[in-house]
């Protein structure tokens, strides 16, 4: 009986895995429990989500513009020498 070159185990151990994480990924998506995914639309340039299982508490709010704290008499103090 031949045995299979070392090249062909790795090879087929790669696709077993992929194939398995692929098989997971896809059951992940089918149990997410969201009914709407959800469409974009397009209006005025601007394009939007509308629907979806997305709420805006999920996501993150965006920093605030720091406060003028400019230098007095206007220099950047970070180019002063």
């Amino acid at each position: 009986m031949a045995q299979p070159s070392t090249g062909v185990v790795p090879l087929l151990s790669g696709m077993l895995a992929a194939a398995a994480l692929s098989g997971a990924a896809v059951l992940v998506v089918l149990d997410s429990g969201c009914d709407d995914p959800g469409s974009y639309h397009e209006h005025d340039g601007v394009v939007e989500l509308i629907g979806g299982c997305l709420q805006p508490s999920d996501l993150p709010v965006a920093p605030r513009d720091p406060a003028d704290s400019s230098a007095p008499g206007g220099a950047d103090p970070s180019l002063a020498r």
